[in-house]
């Protein structure tokens, strides 16, 4: 099984990894701006969920064959953009109607964990880098190589999870004081629908 000095040194390694602000911080964050901390949690379980099928993916040859196909890369990779813009220009054009008061949010968990599981499955940087980072701290003299690589990966993910729940606990308590100011309110569904949009245009173009 996988060396447990290994093991500490990549967990370490990842920690500083996923607390760095990334993609997936600032989709975290814009969600649980605007959703609240529960949708932004939801969004880091999602991201999660798609680091393990990320994991799942490197382990059976699937990312490999996304790494070495230019044109399986390219469909990937648009397909992933083209959701980021959408759900950017959803939250730009939507109107601004959440009543603290009665609990209505712009997008519930279950809508955040999906969009986010979506998006981090269409996005192929994530899958070349599971390709390309994880093997580094495989022993092969340990044997059961697809066993280490997937308790690499599952570390990863859930490292990654609680680097999200920190995030959003942050961004949702300030974005519940901010959306009591109606100005607030009116616009930061447009700066977080700009941040996806970015995001998107950002993997656009992306190199392999």
């Amino acid at each position: 099984m996988i060396d447990p000095t290994v093991l500490l040194t990549y967990s370490l390694i990842v920690l500083g990894f996923v607390f760095v602000p990334g993609p997936a911080t600032l989709l975290t964050v814009a969600r649980a701006t605007t959703s609240g901390t529960k949708a932004g949690i939801a969004t880091g379980a999602g991201i999660t969920a798609g680091d393990l099928l990320h994991t799942i993916m490197a382990v059976v040859g699937i990312s490999a064959i996304v790494a070495t196909s230019a044109t399986l890369f390219t469909i990937v990779k648009y397909l992933g953009a083209a959701y980021l813009v959408y759900l950017g220009l959803r939250a730009i054009f939507a109107k601004a109607s959440v009543d603290l008061g009665q609990g209505r949010v712009p997008v519930t968990a279950n809508q955040a964990f999906r969009q986010a599981i979506l998006a981090e499955v269409l996005n192929p940087k994530t899958a070349l880098f599971f390709l390309a980072f994880l093997p580094q701290f495989v022993v092969l003299e340990k044997g059961f190589v697809a066993a280490q690589l997937t308790v690499l990966g599952i570390v990863f993910a859930l490292i990654g999870f609680v680097s999200t729940i920190v995030y959003s606990v942050a961004a949702g308590g300030l974005g519940n004081f901010l959306r009591r100011n109606p100005t607030v309110l009116k616009w930061q569904g447009k700066v977080v629908g700009c941040i996806y949009c970015a995001l998107g245009v950002r993997l656009a173009l992306q190199e392999r």
